[in-house]
């Protein structure tokens, strides 16, 4: 079983002592902390009790050393509220002790320390002081140890107790994305870049491709380490070291983010639920610039109160959105801190709801309540997905976004989609995941559309299907269009005519004086081979003919250029399907019998047998359509 173990408590108050004495390791690595006697950043130890792996990390007890502090608290699953006995709870005691109820922390041990300088009614003050702060708190019933970190004396009950706390932790949930928040960044002589965390979620193995996130580097998983010991693949809750491949370290920082590449995505916006602290001095209100701890970063913005009157009172607990002056990388139920700006203390903390949020409007105030109080509460994943789903609306949303919206991995968001599908809740377009009824009102709206265009253009065969996307799917994912055409084709509403739509009951009708304005047409070309009329003579013949007005007759021209059954070559000519198709075939029997392929303009002239007016506008057609290539003054026969 591997344990993460943070201390929290502060200044001077053992907590860097009590890891010694625990595992025989001084977690200050850093000269200045040899120095100065003080924990300026994070430390790591490690300590082997049966099957029990401990990865402890101290943290720094100074007030100016929080945001360093915040880094190593996100992950941890126990919780060492250090308190020496000779000095009882101070305020960074106070501030880290909520810090760690703010990030969820589920479990922990109150450690009073330094019991070796105090006598018995100091001890017993020191104890009723350190209750008085956890009551009603995750700590409230967590062992209470008295030790002396200079004596030994407490040290193994505490090692034990350690052990007994970490068997009644909840199972991890290891289905979600594979996330690294980075908390430190070096090199290794020999070895390159190396970055450690606690790994949050999923898995990392020797050999990955993963991603460097917000940057979207992507990089190589060349090495890896846990408690300073070779393995191939890394687990959720282990303290690990990365050597990372196909970047150099000074382009990595603590504040990043290793995870399975391709899937979440940086942001500067979130909504979230928000809980300010009983003892704040204001309120949280609207525009209020903070800072905000999530992972291991620290990032400045402003907070958006969804509330009506803009603001969250101390020891209340709202809706808020986040606007980051940096991008982050965040995940539904990931928890974060919020701290003053200036002064720098803590006032709040809040969990992610919707991490794809974008600005709302005041007058959907309640609208988006309502929606994130559905997210947050949903009790499954296929709850979830259902509420992304019916909220992305017609545009739906990818296998991807799904995943990255949720923070789920892959095998949960697919049995989620199938039983959505067979439920008859979601339809799958084409990879893209859209609600039932958005779907089928996009189907009402495209068979209302080409019903509407047989109305305005009794004489066309259908709606062009270019003409129908723009009309109605301009701002939606192609597989939209291209999942509801084929829905519609396939229970016989639409049919489809080369390139156009129309309803499959839908029959095109001629009036005697309409088939007779076909037949003069048809005829006119016909009987023209490939020296045909230009079009306004054509339409000029058939307009005496027939009493049909010109705009009329263009009209019915563009039935047969619907129809594929003429083919326009330039403004002026057009041709028979039929004669085109027979003059290809000649173009290729010439191929075959020449060895370059080529062919002059006196050549074509020949083998169309047409006077110079019609081979130009024919071989220049063949150009366009790529049966012809021109090579100087020649072309080529594809």
């Amino acid at each position: 079983m591997e344990i993460i173990v943070g201390t929290a408590g502060h200044i001077d108050h053992g907590k860097t002592a009590l890891i010694k004495a625990l595992t025989g390791i001084d977690a200050d690595r850093l000269p200045e902390e040899k120095r100065r006697g003080i924990t300026v950043d994070l430390g790591f130890a490690e300590l082997l009790v049966g099957d029990v792996h401990f990865g402890f990390v101290d943290v720094p007890g100074h007030e100016r050393f929080v945001k360093n502090m915040l880094a190593g608290a996100s992950g941890i699953d126990i919780v060492m509220l250090v308190i020496a006995a000779d000095e009882g709870v101070m305020p960074q005691t106070r501030e880290h002790f909520d810090i760690c109820r703010l990030l969820g922390v589920k479990a922990g041990v109150v450690v009073l320390t330094k019991t070796d300088l105090v006598d018995a009614e100091t001890l017993e003050l020191a104890k009723l002081d350190s209750a008085e702060l956890v009551h009603g708190s995750f700590l409230e019933t967590a062992p209470m140890i008295t030790v002396s970190s200079r004596s030994g004396i407490g040290i193994e009950e505490l090692r034990q107790t350690l052990v007994r706390v970490s068997s009644e932790l909840p199972p991890r949930n290891d289905e979600l994305i594979t996330r690294l928040p980075i908390d430190r960044s070096f090199s290794v002589k020999g070895f390159g870049a190396v970055v450690t965390g606690t790994l949050a979620s999923g898995t990392i193995s020797e050999g990955d491709d993963i991603e460097l996130l917000p940057s979207k580097t992507k990089v190589r998983v060349r090495g890896l380490q846990t408690h300073g010991h070779s393995v191939k693949t890394a687990s959720a809750g282990q303290r690990v070291a990365v050597n990372l491949g196909g970047i150099d370290h000074s382009k990595v920082e603590r504040g990043m983010l290793l995870a399975e590449p391709g899937v979440l995505q940086p942001t500067h916006i979130f909504d979230a639920g928000i809980e300010v602290l009983r003892d704040a001095a204001k309120p949280i209100r609207s525009r209020q610039r903070v800072r905000v701890h999530i992972g291991t970063v620290e990032a400045l913005g402003r907070i958006q109160v969804l509330t009506e009157t803009g603001e969250i009172a101390a020891g209340e607990i709202d809706l808020a959105q986040i606007r980051l002056e940096t991008s982050v990388v965040a995940v539904p139920g990931e928890r974060f801190i919020i701290r003053r700006y200036s002064p720098q203390y803590t006032i709040a903390g809040g969990n992610v709801i919707d991490n794809a949020a974008d600005k709302h409007r005041r007058k959907d105030l309640s609208k988006v309540r309502e929606y994130l109080q559905s997210l947050s509460s949903a009790e499954n994943a296929n709850e979830k997905v259902h509420i992304l789903i019916t909220k992305a609306g017609p545009a739906g949303l990818s296998f991807t976004d799904l995943r990255s919206q949720t923070g789920l991995g892959r095998k949960l968001v697919e049995i989620a989609t199938e039983t959505l599908i067979s439920a008859g809740e979601a339809v799958d377009a084409e990879g893209r995941f859209i609600g039932k009824s958005a779907f089928e009102t996009l189907k009402a709206s495209v068979e209302s559309a080409v019903r509407d265009f047989h109305k305005a253009n009794p004489l066309a065969k259908g709606i062009s299907r270019e003409t129908l996307r723009e009309k109605l799917f301009a701002y939606l994912p192609n597989e939209i269009f291209q999942s509801v055409i084929a829905d519609l084709e396939s229970t016989g509403t639409i049919a489809l005519d080369r390139d156009a739509i129309r309803l499959s009951s839908y029959q095109t009708t001629l009036s005697p004086t309409e088939a007779a304005l076909k037949d003069k047409i048809l005829n006119a070309y016909t009987t023209a081979g490939l020296e045909v009329p230009k079009l306004e003579d054509v339409l000029n013949l058939s307009i005496t003919a027939t009493n049909f007005s010109h705009n009329d007759a263009r009209k019915f021209f563009q039935l047969f250029l619907d129809s594929g059954e003429i083919v326009k070559v330039s403004e002026e000519f057009y041709f028979l399907k039929s004669e085109i198709v027979k003059l290809v075939e000649k173009l290729k029997q010439f191929a075959a019998a020449t060895s370059d392929r080529s062919i002059d303009m006196a050549q074509f002239k020949d083998l169309a047998g047409v006077s110079r007016k019609y081979a130009i506008p024919l071989i220049e057609y063949f150009d366009r359509e790529r049966v012809t290539v021109r090579r100087g003054d020649k072309r080529i026969i594809l």
